[in-house]
């Protein structure tokens, strides 16, 4: 009788997305499939084709990410989705600065995921999300806060998705062993208030990911300081939306740079 009962709660976390993951190769090294195809005709509001993710940049530090069995989490989660007060499956917060954390979340969210000083290992069944401590210089000269800052990493439809946080330092070999192969990574491109632009430059080419979606960027002379450092390494596309969807079909067979333009969360249409 135990032995079922135990069968049963393995089981749980699958049964409740309804959705199996279609396994990652976030530790292996694998080539890129030649040929993107980006689509823009929906919005975060419409189902997804199968074995996609759906990534919308919200502001700031703050992403949504949805799945096809229809997951979704929230990156750098402050309290509140700007537009709308969406309750996501997942909260990740890192809290570096008071922009990308709460400490009062909505008691509704099923899982929060803070950032600092804590390992997670969240397997909800067509999603696993993980993270990766780095620490984070201390706001008053002191010394660095260890474990101040994680790096989440979401395993979907075959994808690794990487969120930087507010990262600032470069990952030491042992923290890039850990973080794997990552498909999609989102970075801090500020020049400074997280890692300056060309340690930053240093880390995507390490990591070099077959798209790059820069965030944190307070205007474009930061933002264009970073593309300008990268092109030629990546691929630039500003397609002039807030949002992608992305599959394993549809990666890029170069790494790409896409700059997705911060757009609150429009109403849910009846």
């Amino acid at each position: 009788m135990r032995f079922l009962l135990c069968l049963i709660l393995i089981a749980l976390p699958a049964m409740a997305s309804g959705q199996t993951r279609q396994p990652s190769h976030c530790v292996a090294l694998a080539e890129a499939t030649p040929g993107v195809t980006y689509l823009h005709h929906a919005n975060w509001q419409k189902p997804l084709a199968e074995d996609t993710v759906r990534l919308t940049y919200i502001d700031h530090a703050m992403f949504l990410l949805q799945t096809t069995g229809g997951l979704s989490a929230v990156t750098d989660y402050v309290g509140r989705t700007p537009g709308i007060d969406l309750i996501p499956d997942v909260a990740t917060m890192n809290h570096a600065h008071s922009s990308h954390w709460t400490a009062v979340p909505d008691p509704a969210i099923p899982h929060v995921l803070e950032g600092w000083q804590r390992e997670h290992s969240l397997d909800l069944g067509e999603m696993l999300v993980r993270n990766v401590s780095t620490d984070i210089r201390s706001r008053f000269g002191g010394p660095p806060e260890k474990d101040g800052n994680s790096i989440f990493i979401f395993e979907v439809a075959g994808l690794c998705i990487g969120h930087l946080g507010h990262l600032h330092h470069e990952p030491d070999p042992a923290q890039y062993a850990t973080i794997g192969r990552l498909d999609v990574v989102m970075a801090a491109v500020d020049g400074g208030l997280s890692l300056d632009t060309p340690t930053m430059m240093k880390v995507l080419t390490r990591l070099r990911s077959s798209v790059v979606i820069p965030m944190h960027w307070f205007g474009r002379g930061s933002l264009n300081a970073f593309l300008d450092g990268m092109r030629g390494t990546f691929d630039v596309v500003e397609p002039d939306t807030s949002f992608v969807e992305l599959s394993l079909r549809t990666l890029p067979g170069r790494p790409t740079i896409m700059v997705l333009e911060p757009a609150y969360l429009n109403p849910l249409e009846d």
